[in-house]
């Protein structure tokens, strides 16, 4: 490997010496590392040691537009590395990105365009939002998987308008994390050749060696996963380097993965190689040093050639060139498939066809009982029949949650005609997979899994949601009613979770139809990631004659059934299966002179963003007196319910037994609902309301031992030690 330490400390620079790419290379590393140490705060080690990949990819390799990065045929990266975040930046800039010297200077200050980890919509050319090891490796994987699933569809004999390549840089940190490997696997098993990833092998994590942790063998592994596999040893050969890329763009049956040899802070007399240049600024006397040592004017921070620029801005006009072939293309394309034209440009508009949602059922009453995830699997069909591209997936679970395209086929290697993606156990890939489709544009992809399983895909779906991408999800078994399953799959807190999740929708329906316009609602949002929260029991169709229509979902919550007598006294909200509970409760409220509204409110966000006359109709700032009614973690509701409110919610883990039988223990009955009502009311009650789950299991202190255990421990075996609550009780 090249020795960057040649002793040039102490004089002049003469950058004229220098070949254009080298150039070009020490002006993305000398820019990034003014950057950062301007800001006081990155990582610098990893852009100057990777320089020459990202000059190569932009200046050469790449088929990409400056001017437009919406191109549809251009060539993705990915900077998986996001700690890295000034390579990206500084190539951006040089090539002729809407990215000026300015906010290269303002690095990860307030109002840049150059934030600490790139992120999706707010820099130009900034294909994902990355930073969270591993997700944007598998963010890749769907994007090559939709111009694979979009070139089968799409192309023609002499026609090939999607034909584009998924490139991303990966560091150690990226393939330690778990969703990577799950990622890995999946890209292999559906043979994305278009899908050419770069392992910075430099051995420097932020603790020190990668020895410390991470010895494994990872070029092995990826041949294990079926990848193709080379071996670059000096990233500073470039010829080597280009030879590698050419290899993996010819290669036909196989994601590739280059492993490129690299030293962090490269050029750096002191902290190249070490962990010390990973997540910290190298400081300006090092800097000094470094740049000397390339042969580098050290004087002026942010120094730029005009011949660097003016090379590397080269890639406006071929890009521009290369874009208006693909244009004139697609325009005789148009001319001889006007059908599948329309089709593609409605694809990647994330439009919807007239009449998409024409086929939805409408539910009758007779019809009941109904699971809702049940209602779902058939408004699944009746979209997909309308909607070609919707595109179903599930974390090995399509039983369970009804999600499969009838008739749409088993998306593999070799099948993708297909309409149904089998993600095997890995929902951690699943959640970036469909970040990764959604952005590339052209598929409408959702999942499915559990909702307990919602804790696999916290960091996709919260990057979705701070994306402001409309990445959807079907999540069954939402509650304690999944039954004898037990406390291991019962998500008592899952949508306290999602709620605290900005810009994420959670939408749990209490019915079929109120399930149908959830759909509705999911498909026409374009700003951020929905999820359906769908339960596995049974439930009554509501008889929309005697209750309020099931549109009123689309704005998040909705008086379901009005109080008799004018202004109610009382407000019963509930959402999901539990709203069932406030209807069946309402008449005797009503009996007993309390005028009950009840309010379904499946989904919280979306009934905030109503405007606030809206949001007074449904629950009235004056009337003070309401229950909330959910088998979930109260966290949240006394925003809804107020001071003088009571909540009915799980405030424990499940457990295992029947779900008719574990709702009656914890309190979800019509009569404590009732119960709840008169106490709030100041009225008599045959008796006290239930406050569910606080004896249902026993207290679990320390070492998870329960008080009986250990006072058994401190005092020796007595008969009062041996009782434990519920035998006190009895």
């Amino acid at each position: 490997m090249t020795d960057v330490i040649t002793g040039k400390e102490g004089k002049e620079a003469d950058y004229y010496g220098m070949d254009i790419d080298t150039l070009c290379i020490n002006t993305i590393r000398t820019l990034s590392m003014d950057a950062v140490q301007k800001a006081n705060s990155g990582h610098p080690g990893t852009p100057m040691a990777d320089a020459p990949l990202a000059y190569l990819l932009y200046d050469e390799i790449m088929r990409h537009n400056p001017h437009d990065p919406h191109w549809p045929d251009r060539d993705r990266f990915i900077l998986s590395a996001g700690h890295a975040s000034m390579l990206l930046y500084s190539a951006l800039y040089l090539s002729g990105y809407d990215l000026s010297l300015e906010q290269i200077k303002n690095f990860r200050q307030w109002g840049s365009k150059t934030p600490a980890h790139p992120e999706y919509g707010h820099t130009p050319g900034v294909e994902t939002t990355t930073g969270p090891l591993g997700q944007g490796f598998a963010n890749g994987v769907g994007m090559a998987l939709a111009e694979r699933w979009l070139a089968v569809r799409f192309n023609k004999p002499g026609y090939k308008i999607v034909d584009h390549y998924t490139y991303a840089l990966c560091s150690d940190g990226d393939l330690m994390e778990g969703v990577a490997s799950e990622a890995a696997s999946i890209a292999g098993f559906l043979k994305l050749s278009k899908l050419i990833y770069f392992y910075d092998d430099n051995t420097i994590t932020i603790d020190g060696h990668t020895d410390l942790a991470f010895t494994e063998d990872v070029g092995k592994r990826f041949e294990a996963y079926g990848w193709h596999v080379q071996h670059v040893d000096d990233i500073n050969d470039i010829k080597k380097l280009r030879k590698a890329i050419k290899e993996a763009q010819d290669e036909e049956g196989k994601p590739s993965l280059v492993i490129i040899k690299t030293v962090i802070a490269y050029g750096s007399p002191n902290k190249h190689d070490t962990s010390e240049a990973h997540g910290s600024p190298l400081g300006k006397e090092e800097i000094v040093l470094t740049k000397q040592n390339l042969g580098w004017p050290w004087q002026e921070p942010f120094y730029v050639p005009d011949e660097a620029l003016q090379h590397m801005r080269q890639a406006v006009p071929r890009g521009e060139e290369a874009q208006q072939k693909w244009l004139d293309l697609f325009a005789r394309y148009e001319l001889e498939f006007p059908q599948s034209a329309a089709d593609f440009k409605l694809y990647l508009s994330g439009g919807l066809p007239e009449g998409w949602d024409e086929d939805i059922p409408d539910f009758a009453p007779e019809k009941a009982p109904m699971a809702t995830r049940s209602a779902s699997g058939a408004v699944i069909q009746a979209i997909a029949s309308k909607v070609t591209n919707l595109v179903s997936g599930a974390a090995d679970l399509y039983p369970s949650t009804d999600a499969y395209i009838k008739g749409g086929g088993d998306l593999t290697g070799d099948n993708f005609e297909a309409r149904n993606i089998h993600y095997g156990i890995r929902e951690h890939a699943m959640g970036a997979l469909l970040n990764g489709m959604v952005l590339h544009r052209g598929m409408i992809p959702f999942g499915s899994t559990f909702l307990i399983f919602y804790d696999y895909m916290r960091p996709p779906v919260r990057l979705a949601a701070l994306m402001k991408v409309p990445m959807l999800m079907v999540y069954t078994h939402d509650s304690v009613g999944l039954g004898e399953d037990g406390p291991t799959h019962q998500p008592v807190e899952m949508l306290a979770g999602m709620r605290s999740v900005p810009n994420l929708w959670a939408v749990r329906p209490a019915d079929a139809n109120e399930t149908a316009y959830a759909w509705r609602m999911a498909l026409t949002r374009r700003d951020g990631p929905t999820c359906l929260i769908l339960s596995r029991q049974k439930l009554p169709i509501f008889n929309r004659s005697e209750v309020a229509p099931a549109e009123g979902v689309m704005r998040g919550a909705y008086t379901l059934a009005e109080a008799d007598g004018g202004k109610p006294d009382l407000i019963l909200i509930a959402t999901g299966s539990e709203v069932q509970l406030a209807l069946q409760a309402r008449p005797t409220l009503q009996e007993q002179g309390i005028k009950t509204r009840v309010v379904s409110m499946p989904c919280w966000e979306l009934f905030e963003e109503q405007d606030q006359s809206y949001q007074d109709e449904v629950l009235p700032p004056d009337v003070e007196r309401r229950i909330s009614i959910e088998a979930a973690s109260p966290m949240g509701w006394r925003k809804w319910v107020g001071s003088k409110g009571s909540i009915i919610a799980v405030e424990t883990f499940g457990a295992s037994a029947p779900a008719e039988i574990i709702f009656e223990k914890y309190g979800f009955t019509v009569d404590n609902v009732v119960q709840h009502g008169l106490a709030l009311m100041h009225r008599p009650t045959a008796s006290p309301p239930v406050q569910p789950t606080s004896e249902v299991l026993p207290d679990k202190g320390e070492l998870g031992q329960a008080p009986h255990e250990r006072q058994l421990e401190q005092n020796g075996p007595t008969q009062t030690s041996m009782e434990t609550p519920r035998e006190k009780q009895s």
